[in-house]
Parts: C-alpha cells; structure tokens; sequence
C-alpha cells in the first residue's frame, strides 16, 4: 500500500494552479505524520520544478527530511501535469534539459532517495495541453501533440540519466493513465488508434515505439515527426523499473458516430467522422474491464513490475471505500497469478481541487480523500480508516463496503446502452441496513431516496414500526432490523403549532432522540439525529458557528435545544445536525417550492425582509449527513449551503432563477404575525468544515432539476 499527493502545477493561460496549495498541505507539514499514522511505508511525494524554481528548496528539504525521519520512503515526482517555470513550455528543449538540471540539482540534494518520477503522465499531461488545449501551451493539433510527448518522455531519460549519476541505484517510476478505447464497428479504426496510442510515452521509454508500429508510424507520417527523433528512443532506452498505472472510471471511453444519443458536450471528431466520445461505464452494458485487465496488458506488454500509482474516486464516501476495494482486491488477484504487482496507491489523500473542470478552471470544486481539508486541518474519512486496515492488514471489514459500487449497478447506464446491461454481482455478504425513522417525513423521505440512489441498504419506519419516545418499541425494532446505524429524521416539525402544543413537541423531539439515543449507545451503534437554527436568539452580528451558545425563544427551539444535551448525555458519541430552512426537489411543502407555484399562478407572495436564513438543500443536506455518519464524526455539526438570505431575498433569487414574474411583497415578522417568536437573525456557518456548495449553486440546481421534472 502506497499513499500519494495530488500535487499538479497546471499553468493555464499566464496563471499557475498549485493543488498543494488549493488543499493546504503546502502549509501543513503535519500532514507527514498523518500518512504514517495510516501505515504507508512509500509516498509519491512532489519536488517540483515550477515550485523550487519560484520559492527555492527549503519546503522540499524539510519534507524529505521528515519523510526519512517517519520512515516512508518518497518516490519524488518532478513534474505533475506541469509545463515547468515561465521560460520553457512542453513544445521547447528546453523543457527536457532544464528539467535534467533540476533532476541532478535534486539527486545531489536527497541522494538517499531511489525512487523517481520526473513527469507524471507525459502522454495524458500531452493530450490535456496541446492536443485539446485545456492547458498551457493550449495547442489543438496533432503536431504539437506529438511534440509535446516526445518532449516529456525526452525529459524523463534526460533527467534519469542525470539522476543515475548520482544514484547510481535509482528506479525510474513511470505512471501513465493506460485506459482503454471501445467504438461502434464505424470507428473501430480510431479506437485501433488510440489502444496504440495509450502505450506511446512507455513504448518511447522502453525504445520500442519506431516508424514500423501504427503509432510510431503515425508519429511520423501523420504528425510530421522526424524519423531521427524516433530512433532517438531507441539508442537512449530509459525503460520503467515499475510502470504505474493510474486508472480512474473514466479512463475507459466509447466513440459512437450516433451524435443524437449523446449531449452535444461529448460531440467530436476527427477529421473523417463526427462522433461522441463518452465514459464506457456509462453505455456499455457489460461494464468496464477496470483496472485488472490493464495490469495484466502492462506487463505482458514489458514484462516489467507494474503498481497501481493512482486509484482515486471523486465521489460519496462509500463508493469511494468500493472502488478502492475493486482496485486492491484486482490487485491482489492478478498478483496472485504470478505477475509482479508491487503496489496500490491511495491517491489524492488531501483531496483534490477543481477536476471537475479538469483542474482549468478556479479550483472550485472539492473532492476529499483519506483525509477532507475542508475544515482548514486534516479530517480523516472513512477512506483512511479503509487505508489503514489495507496496510496493516490487507483486508478491511465494513458494511458498506461489500455493496457493488455504481459502475457496478444497472443504474450506471446514462445513454442507450451497448449490448445488454449485466446485473450487479451480488454483495459478499449480506449488507444491514440503515435504519431510518420518519417515514412520512421530508428528509426521511430523502434520505430514502438518496441510500437508494447511492446503493446503501436502509429501512425507512414510520411511528407504528418504531416509537422513538419508547424504550420497549426503540430495543424491539434495533433487535428486528438489526441495523448498522441509525439516522433520526422524525419528530415534531410545526414550529407555530408547538407553542400550544409543547408538551407533544418536547416528547417527539426532545424524549424520543433521547430514547433512540440510548437505545443505540446499548447496542453499540452510530446514531445522528437532526437540530435546527431555532436553537438561536438571533442576537449574533455574525453567522452562528457549533460552539455559540443556544438560546431558544420558541417551544420548538426550546425541544431540539434540550434534545441535543439530552441525546449527548444517552450517547458517547452522537452526530447531531443542526440545519435550517430546507428546500428541495422531492416535497413541495418547503417555502422556495410554494412561493414559485404562487408566483407562476400570478399570486403576490409575503414573505418576511427582517428574518435572516441559511436556507439548505435538501440533498445536498442529506449526503454530507451519510458521508459524516460513514465517517464515524460525532459531535455537532452546522450543515447548510454557504450564504445568507432573507426570505424575500430568497423568493426573488428563485423567481430570477426559475424565469418567473417577481410577485414577491417583503413584510415584516410582525406583519406575518407568527405564533411563535422567530430569531430575526440565524444563518449558520461552521467552524468545523463547511461541507455544502454556495446557496446561490444549490437554487440554481434546484430550479434546473424541478423545472426539468416539470
């Protein structure tokens, strides 16, 4: 088991995005005793280029010292996605002999070091830069392409060559994404293409990509190399002492002439015929080969040893402990048949920033991976806990890990499929579910629909199955469901109505969390359970952050107030949301849903200018709480989309949003006239880690997925 560090320093136009500094680790350098606290004894660990030539060697220094002290041995990248410093680019010499002189000024700094990669990827890094031009020097034709890899894999034997002379012993680490090409019978000749062109940076390296291969003969022939800058290969082979392979699930793709099955954003060409170029797991029905397969063409193709150099999955924190779990359990089975499989590598264990927008954009974006930095310091996920039991182990025992992940399920499928969609493998063993209460109830019903989309088992109760209020009923449906955890959505939500009905409201908000809270704490289970903003006063002049202190005005407020120290006191370790003003696609009793309905049937909407809100998401709300739960996080947390609003300000932004006729009227609290006392100020903000995108991204999503609905 390796550990690796999203470290990409992607130059796009005249600006520099550095992942090191998008998830903080460049300031961390207690981030080193986090990964050996996880039990890697190899890191893929960055000295870059662009990086010591703007700031110099201290950061480098002090990290390898600190990795030597730890006891993890660094495999040093040099260049991650990079063009190098401002003076040089991937179509210039000058990258492949200014990179040598950084390789040998690193060699000579840390010749203790054996392992190295100079350039992470050169045929991916020459697609992405001037193939399609998403970065620097954002070329779009086959010239440049072709100049640009011959230029990477030059600088890779360059700079070996200028390492080995000081480490006579060191290892060349080559990593390259080998993912596979499939096609309607139309194109299976660009798919010939491109299942030759995936190999060329390790075919260069190894001196045996020359103008009698398809790819070596296109280099030349159909992107105007010279013959000589072949044969060039060849007399200076620099073969991989391990080829790394990154594998990712969009490795694998899918060209399909047949534009109208496909959204016009995956429509291409290449000269000869149109087509769409789209994820394989998305329209073949027999799914994806993953990332066995690909070892297995690796070493047949070099009979070289092969790892694993990147397995990552931006996704939830289940499917990430899965399609971790596929990688290492391929791993250990083609090991297993005999081929030299040295390693699996967590990747992106800070996370990752903005690749989404493949890391061209601002960096919006977060994906976490053994480790959310979302807070500001280091949050080990579930992934992590995943990792360590990997390296310590080899094995790792949890219920949701035994599902098929989504590339596995039929839901996968997006476009008319290709053959006939398999079923998912059924589960290792049979996976408990999650219990949820609430069944009649708005995030019960989400949080119904959302297991079921993300393939987590649960059991939704209603009062007649599970009376949260009572012992008797609480012992009997744990013992009967048997579930892994417990999520807690029921309980009393009229806020007006609870002040002349407080003694109902305090028993289904405040006795039954705490019921159900012992009933879990005695059968050793996670439990979460939902607040609210009305634990608050509104006398705060900033956003209310998890340690303020409550002061309710309101019978509501007042039970999920005492809910909290209640549920606190039953449970070691309870996760308690607090939230506030949900909205979302699936129940239509939420303020944005009725005010649009109003508003598109030509009625004014009164709505409150004095009362300030952090309106939330519903699904957004309700993914963060499972990736929290499957964390193992406890405590309070602040869960609502990024911002603040007024409830007349939040009418207008939908109407604008949604292209409605603004019918909004603002009005005072009192002119509403409220049975129960309202804080006039009550947004949320975290201290912990904000985990939800801007309000502004969530009405906007919101309003797409209604009105498409619609």
């Amino acid at each position: 088991m390796w550990g690796g560090v999203e470290c990409t320093v992607n130059r796009v136009r005249d600006s520099y995005r550095d992942q090191l500094e998008l998830t903080g680790h460049a300031s961390r350098p207690s981030d080193l005793d986090l990964v050996a606290g996880i039990g890697f004894k190899a890191l893929r660990y960055p000295v870059l280029w662009e990086r010591v030539s703007s700031s110099g060697w201290s950061w480098s220094d002090a990290r390898l010292r600190r990795l030597r002290e730890l006891g993890i041995r660094p495999i040093v990248g040099l260049v991650h996605h990079g063009s190098g410093p401002p003076e040089t680019d991937l179509l210039s010499d000058s990258f492949a002999t200014g990179l040598a002189a950084h390789a040998r000024a690193a060699a000579e700094r840390y010749p203790w070091v054996k392992e190295w990669t100079p350039v992470n990827e050169p045929l991916t890094t020459a697609r992405f830069s001037a193939l399609y031009g998403h970065w620097y020097p954002h070329a779009r034709d086959d010239h440049s392409f072709a100049r640009a890899l011959l230029v990477q894999c030059r600088a890779v034997v360059l700079a070996m060559r200028a390492i080995r002379e000081v480490i006579p012993d060191a290892r060349l680490v080559q990593t390259e994404d080998v993912g596979k090409t499939f096609s309607t019978p139309r194109l299976s000749y660009q798919a010939d293409h491109e299942n030759e062109r995936r190999w060329a940076s390790l075919d260069l390296l190894s001196g045996r990509l020359d103008e009698d291969s398809p790819f070596g003969a296109w280099l030349v022939d159909g992107a105007g190399l010279g013959r000589d800058e072949l044969a060039w290969f060849a007399d200076n082979a620099c073969p991989p002492d391990v080829v790394g392979v990154n594998h990712y699930l969009t490795s694998e793709r899918f060209l399909d002439e047949n534009l109208e099955r496909y959204p016009a954003s995956s429509h291409g060409g290449n000269g000869r015929d149109r087509y769409a170029d789209v994820s394989a797991v998305r329209v073949l029905g027999r799914g994806i080969d993953g990332v066995g397969p690909m070892l297995r063409e690796a070493w047949e193709r070099f009979r070289r040893p092969v790892a694993v150099t990147e397995a990552h999955n931006g996704c939830t924190r289940e499917e990430q402990l899965r399609w971790l779990r596929d990688v290492w359990a391929a791993a250990v089975s083609v090991r297993a048949s005999g081929i030299d499989v040295r390693a699996v590598t967590v990747w992106s264990l800070f996370g990752a920033a903005g690749w989404a927008s493949l890391a061209a954009g601002d960096g919006a974006g977060y994906e976490p991976g053994a480790f959310d930095v979302r807070g500001g310091g280091p949050r080990p996920t579930a992934l992590a806990r995943m990792a360590a039991a990997l390296a310590r182990e080899g094995d790792f025992d949890d219920e949701l890990v035994h599902g098929p992940g989504w590339w596995r399920r039929p839901e996968r499928v997006e476009h008319p499929p290709v053959g006939r969609i398999a079923r998912a493998p059924r589960p290792a063993r049979q996976t408990r579910p999650l219990l949820i209460t609430g069944a009649t109830g708005t995030l019960g019903q989400a949080f119904g629909r959302v297991c079921a989309v993300r393939g987590v088992p649960y059991r939704l109760t209603c009062r007649r199955e599970l009376d949260a209020a009572s012992s008797r009923s609480a012992r009997r449906a744990l013992r009967e469901i048997r579930p892994w955890g417990v999520v807690n959505t029921a309980g009393y939500a009229r806020v007006d109505d609870a002040e002349a009905d407080e003694a109902r409201c305090r028993r289904e908000n405040t006795a039954g969390a705490e019921t159900l809270a012992a009933a879990c704490a005695a059968a050793g289970l996670p439990f979460a359970t939902f607040s609210s903003d009305l634990v608050f006063d509104g006398a705060a002049q900033r956003p209310y952050v998890e340690q303020d202190a409550v002061a309710p005005l309101g019978a509501y407020g007042r039970s999920k107030a005492d809910a909290e120290v209640a549920v606190a006191a039953a449970h070691p370790s309870p996760l308690v949301v607090r939230t506030s003003a949900f909205f979302g696609p699936w129940d239509r009793a939420n303020f944005v849903t009725l005010a649009l309905d109003q508003m598109c049937a030509g009625a004014d909407v009164a709505a409150a200018a004095d009362q300030t809100v952090s309106p939330t998401y519903v699904p957004d709300l309700v993914n963060a709480t499972l990736d929290l739960l499957i964390d193992g996080e406890n405590g309070i947390w602040h869960v609502a989309n990024a911002g603040e609003t007024t409830w007349a300000d939040l009418a207008l932004a939908a109407a604008a949003l949604a292209g409605v006729r603004p019918r909004v009227r603002a009005v005072t609290t009192e002119e509403l006239a409220p049975a129960a006392p309202r804080p006039r100020y009550s947004a949320l903000a975290s201290e912990r880690a904000p985990l939800l995108s801007s309000l502004e991204d969530a009405l906007d999503r919101y309003v797409r997925e209604t009105r498409l609905a619609a």
